[in-house]
């Protein structure tokens, strides 16, 4: 049985990524910074190098390095803190997976290739981040490829483009899919930028992808994404129309600084290398987000 160390387990892509782990087999350890109390799972900060230790006794194959400081607002916001956890907290793990011999898949973003033309090639295009969030991811790629090429880590760059889960937090932190329908079923306004684009990749599709980094054998960037990118407006639109909400609470503002407009990631080493493909629709996973975010409403005893 495989050993897989979750780092940033109680996030909203850790935590179903260990779910789904186990349910594949995997013998999962769970870490966070969040306090818990099981028998699965410690409590750390990536920035303090002790707590990581007793994972080491756990001898994991594989470490999923998820936990960070992220969202482009709350990296501007708390740079310091940014700057030493994506670089300083991450070289902890990196020593960490050496010290282990585990595999190391990292989980970077897309934002680390900034604005630009065109599909988002892993080989072709130069990253050019225009916010502080991708550029401490790159910076943190930089340091993953030097110990790959330097001291001979086992690893895999993962640059996923907008996961979401039906069953994420609520949070104006969160992204655009679970805010604007936490708050159109509320019937509060929701603000939607003019011109940006994405693809949205549910979390069952986003899960078999990075499982399946593990298994790649030589060093790789590999994008995770969805090849149906669509206007932001459209989301909102799907959104609105399946809540019944009224069209005065959409308003179009324009693209705030430091954030790229559209996003068309390359999905070809998704396919070749991880061998996945999404398998739910645009269409379906707003079906699933609105039934979701009406259901825990209703249990919350709040109106949808």
């Amino acid at each position: 049985m495989k050993r897989a160390l979750v780092i940033g387990s109680e996030g909203n892509i850790g935590k179903p990524l260990a779910a789904h782990l186990r349910a594949q087999g995997w013998e999962v350890l769970c870490a966070d910074i969040k306090p818990g109390w099981r028998k699965d799972y410690l409590q750390v900060d990536i920035n303090q190098p002790a707590d990581l230790m007793p994972t080491l006794r756990w001898k994991p194959d594989v470490i999923f390095a998820l936990a960070a400081v992220v969202s482009r607002v709350t990296c501007e916001q708390a740079s310091s803190l940014a700057v030493s956890t994506n670089l300083g907290g991450l070289n902890n793990v990196v020593l960490l997976a050496q010290a282990a011999d585990a595999k190391l898949v990292y989980f970077s973003t897309s934002e680390v290739y900034g604005p630009t033309d065109g599909p988002m090639d892993e080989v072709l295009t130069t990253p050019r981040p225009n916010n502080r969030y991708g550029l401490t991811k790159l910076l943190g790629e930089q340091l993953v490829d030097y110990e790959v090429a330097q001291h001979g880590l086992r690893a895999v760059t993962l640059r996923p483009f907008m996961i979401y889960d039906e069953n994420e937090d609520f949070g104006d932190h969160r992204s655009a899919m679970i805010r604007f329908a936490h708050d159109l079923a509320r019937g509060r306004p929701i603000q939607v930028h003019r011109g940006s684009a994405r693809g949205w990749l549910h979390i069952s599709d986003a899960v078999r992808a990075i499982e399946a980094a593990a298994e790649v054998e030589e060093h790789a960037v590999i994008n995770i994404g969805h090849p149906d990118v669509a206007p932001i407006e459209a989301l909102a639109e799907g959104l609105r129309a399946r809540l019944n909400a009224a069209a005065s609470l959409v308003t179009l503002n324009d693209l705030p600084a430091r954030m790229t407009a559209a996003k068309q990631p390359s999905l070809t080493r998704m396919r070749d290398l991880l061998g996945v493909t999404p398998k739910v629709s645009l269409d379906e996973g707003l079906d699933r987000v609105v039934a979701r975010v009406r259901a825990r409403l209703a249990l919350a005893g709040q109106p949808a």
